[in-house]
Protein backbone atom coordinates (compact mmCIF):
# COMPACT_ATOMS: atom_id res chain seq x y z
CA UNK A 1 0.00 0.00 0.00
CA UNK A 2 1.58 3.24 -0.92
CA UNK A 3 0.59 5.88 1.47
CA UNK A 4 -0.09 9.34 0.25
CA UNK A 5 -0.72 12.85 1.89
CA UNK A 6 -1.67 15.89 0.68
CA UNK A 7 -1.43 19.35 2.12
CA UNK A 8 -2.63 22.94 1.12
CA UNK A 9 -2.46 25.62 3.35
CA UNK A 10 -3.70 28.73 2.13
CA UNK A 11 -3.73 31.95 5.03
CA UNK A 12 -5.22 35.00 4.36
CA UNK A 13 -4.69 37.53 6.49
CA UNK A 14 -3.99 41.34 6.71
CA UNK A 15 -3.17 42.10 10.80
CA UNK A 16 -2.31 40.06 13.58
CA UNK A 17 -4.61 39.50 16.68
CA UNK A 18 -8.05 39.72 17.09
CA UNK A 19 -11.23 40.23 19.13
CA UNK A 20 -12.95 37.15 18.14
CA UNK A 21 -11.72 34.10 16.76
CA UNK A 22 -13.36 31.21 15.44
CA UNK A 23 -12.94 28.15 13.29
CA UNK A 24 -15.18 26.06 11.03
CA UNK A 25 -14.41 22.58 10.25
CA UNK A 26 -16.65 20.74 7.12
CA UNK A 27 -15.89 17.93 4.56
CA UNK A 28 -15.14 19.17 1.01
CA UNK A 29 -18.31 19.16 -0.68
CA UNK A 30 -17.99 17.45 -4.46
CA UNK A 31 -20.53 17.31 -7.20
CA UNK A 32 -21.64 13.30 -8.30
CA UNK A 33 -20.09 12.31 -10.91
CA UNK A 34 -17.14 14.65 -10.95
CA UNK A 35 -14.42 14.23 -13.59
CA UNK A 36 -10.69 14.08 -12.70
CA UNK A 37 -8.17 12.12 -11.45
CA UNK A 38 -9.26 11.88 -7.89
CA UNK A 39 -12.65 10.21 -6.08
CA UNK A 40 -13.74 11.88 -3.01
CA UNK A 41 -14.91 9.46 -0.52
CA UNK A 42 -18.74 8.85 -0.96
CA UNK A 43 -20.21 6.21 1.65
CA UNK A 44 -22.81 5.33 -1.12
CA UNK A 45 -20.38 4.72 -3.49
CA UNK A 46 -17.72 1.62 -3.79
CA UNK A 47 -14.72 1.64 -5.80
CA UNK A 48 -15.33 0.00 -9.02
CA UNK A 49 -12.14 -1.88 -11.26
CA UNK A 50 -12.54 0.80 -14.34
CA UNK A 51 -11.10 3.37 -11.24
CA UNK A 52 -7.89 1.64 -11.08
CA UNK A 53 -6.34 3.43 -14.28
CA UNK A 54 -2.75 2.90 -13.24
CA UNK A 55 0.11 1.07 -14.68
CA UNK A 56 0.76 -2.19 -12.67
CA UNK A 57 4.53 -2.78 -11.15
CA UNK A 58 4.92 -6.27 -12.08
CA UNK A 59 7.91 -6.18 -9.98
CA UNK A 60 5.30 -5.61 -6.71
CA UNK A 61 3.84 -8.71 -5.05
CA UNK A 62 0.36 -7.02 -4.59
CA UNK A 63 -1.90 -7.32 -7.10
CA UNK A 64 -2.96 -4.74 -6.92
CA UNK A 65 -2.90 -0.79 -4.70
CA UNK A 66 -5.11 1.48 -4.01
CA UNK A 67 -3.68 5.02 -3.81
CA UNK A 68 -5.43 6.95 -1.21
CA UNK A 69 -5.04 9.66 1.05
CA UNK A 70 -6.49 12.92 3.22
CA UNK A 71 -5.78 16.78 3.21
CA UNK A 72 -7.39 19.95 4.14
CA UNK A 73 -7.75 23.33 2.79
CA UNK A 74 -7.58 26.44 5.61
CA UNK A 75 -8.45 29.74 4.74
CA UNK A 76 -9.09 32.90 7.61
CA UNK A 77 -10.88 35.72 6.28
CA UNK A 78 -11.09 39.33 8.87
CA UNK A 79 -13.11 42.02 9.30
CA UNK A 80 -14.04 44.24 11.59
CA UNK A 81 -12.32 42.63 14.50
CA UNK A 82 -13.04 38.94 13.85
CA UNK A 83 -11.37 36.00 12.46
CA UNK A 84 -13.10 33.39 11.01
CA UNK A 85 -10.78 30.12 10.03
CA UNK A 86 -12.24 27.68 7.44
CA UNK A 87 -10.86 23.96 7.23
CA UNK A 88 -12.11 21.98 4.70
CA UNK A 89 -11.36 18.29 4.99
CA UNK A 90 -11.09 16.00 2.18
CA UNK A 91 -10.52 12.29 1.23
CA UNK A 92 -9.30 10.77 -1.97
CA UNK A 93 -8.47 7.93 -3.74
CA UNK A 94 -6.05 8.70 -6.99
CA UNK A 95 -7.07 6.51 -10.37
CA UNK A 96 -3.72 7.14 -12.01
CA UNK A 97 -1.81 6.12 -9.35
CA UNK A 98 -4.08 2.59 -8.39
CA UNK A 99 -3.96 -0.32 -10.28
CA UNK A 100 -4.89 -3.74 -10.50
CA UNK A 101 -2.79 -6.66 -12.10
CA UNK A 102 -4.50 -8.70 -15.14
CA UNK A 103 -5.83 -11.18 -14.41
CA UNK A 104 -6.30 -10.42 -10.47
CA UNK A 105 -9.42 -8.70 -10.85
CA UNK A 106 -12.37 -9.95 -8.52
CA UNK A 107 -14.10 -8.97 -5.98
CA UNK A 108 -12.25 -10.50 -3.08
CA UNK A 109 -9.26 -8.34 -3.91
CA UNK A 110 -11.91 -5.34 -4.63
CA UNK A 111 -13.07 -5.27 -1.18
CA UNK A 112 -9.75 -5.28 0.33
CA UNK A 113 -8.99 -2.39 -2.04
CA UNK A 114 -12.05 -0.74 -1.10
CA UNK A 115 -11.24 -0.94 2.75
CA UNK A 116 -7.69 0.67 2.00
CA UNK A 117 -9.84 3.68 0.70
CA UNK A 118 -12.03 2.95 3.92
CA UNK A 119 -9.01 3.03 6.29
CA UNK A 120 -8.37 6.32 4.86
CA UNK A 121 -11.69 7.83 5.60
CA UNK A 122 -11.72 6.62 9.20
CA UNK A 123 -8.58 8.58 9.94
CA UNK A 124 -9.85 11.82 7.89
CA UNK A 125 -12.71 11.45 10.11
CA UNK A 126 -10.42 11.31 13.00
CA UNK A 127 -9.04 14.12 11.84
CA UNK A 128 -12.29 16.14 11.75
CA UNK A 129 -13.50 14.64 14.99
CA UNK A 130 -10.39 15.68 16.57
CA UNK A 131 -10.00 19.82 14.64
CA UNK A 132 -13.84 20.15 16.19
CA UNK A 133 -12.53 19.27 19.77
CA UNK A 134 -9.34 21.40 19.49
CA UNK A 135 -9.25 24.55 21.71
CA UNK A 136 -8.14 27.03 18.85
CA UNK A 137 -7.09 30.76 19.11
CA UNK A 138 -5.35 33.14 17.18
CA UNK A 139 -1.95 32.44 18.20
CA UNK A 140 -2.05 28.57 18.03
CA UNK A 141 -4.46 27.28 15.24
CA UNK A 142 -1.66 27.01 12.23
CA UNK A 143 0.57 24.85 14.64
CA UNK A 144 -2.36 23.18 16.40
CA UNK A 145 -3.94 22.07 12.75
CA UNK A 146 -0.92 20.55 11.05
CA UNK A 147 -0.21 18.78 14.82
CA UNK A 148 -3.21 16.88 14.53
CA UNK A 149 -2.65 16.46 10.51
CA UNK A 150 0.59 14.61 11.57
CA UNK A 151 -0.68 12.55 14.56
CA UNK A 152 -3.93 11.80 12.25
CA UNK A 153 -1.41 10.76 9.18
CA UNK A 154 0.63 8.60 11.32
CA UNK A 155 -2.48 6.70 12.38
CA UNK A 156 -3.27 6.48 8.57
CA UNK A 157 -0.15 4.83 8.19
CA UNK A 158 -0.14 2.36 10.73
CA UNK A 159 -3.31 1.30 10.32
CA UNK A 160 -2.73 0.49 6.43
CA UNK A 161 0.21 -1.03 7.33
CA UNK A 162 -1.58 -3.45 10.17
CA UNK A 163 -4.19 -3.98 7.86
CA UNK A 164 -1.71 -5.40 4.82
CA UNK A 165 0.83 -6.95 7.47
CA UNK A 166 -2.30 -9.03 9.48
CA UNK A 167 -4.09 -9.91 6.11
CA UNK A 168 -0.45 -10.62 3.88
CA UNK A 169 -2.18 -8.06 1.36
CA UNK A 170 -5.29 -10.23 1.97
CA UNK A 171 -3.95 -13.43 1.29
CA UNK A 172 -5.04 -14.84 4.83
CA UNK A 173 -8.85 -14.68 4.10
CA UNK A 174 -9.41 -15.24 7.50
CA UNK A 175 -7.43 -12.14 8.53
CA UNK A 176 -8.98 -10.66 5.78
CA UNK A 177 -12.74 -11.76 7.52
CA UNK A 178 -11.84 -9.89 11.00
CA UNK A 179 -10.32 -6.89 8.94
CA UNK A 180 -13.44 -6.25 6.84
CA UNK A 181 -15.96 -6.52 10.49
CA UNK A 182 -13.27 -4.48 12.23
CA UNK A 183 -13.39 -1.70 9.19
CA UNK A 184 -16.86 -2.12 8.46
CA UNK A 185 -17.87 -1.58 12.25
CA UNK A 186 -15.73 1.12 12.75
CA UNK A 187 -17.42 3.37 9.39
CA UNK A 188 -20.71 2.39 10.98
CA UNK A 189 -19.75 4.55 13.94
CA UNK A 190 -19.20 7.53 11.62
CA UNK A 191 -21.67 10.48 11.05
CA UNK A 192 -22.16 10.79 7.82
CA UNK A 193 -21.98 14.55 6.33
Amino acid sequence: MIKNFFLVVFLLSGSSVYAQFTIEVNWKQVAPGSAGDSIYYDPYKKLVWSDFRGKPDQSNPAAAITESGFGYKMSMQSLNKRTNVQVVVFCYFNKKKSWVKKGMANNYALTHEQHHFDVTYINAALFVEKLQKAKFNSKNFNELVNDIYDECFNALSKMQNDYDGQTSNGRIREMQLFWNKKIDQQLETLPID
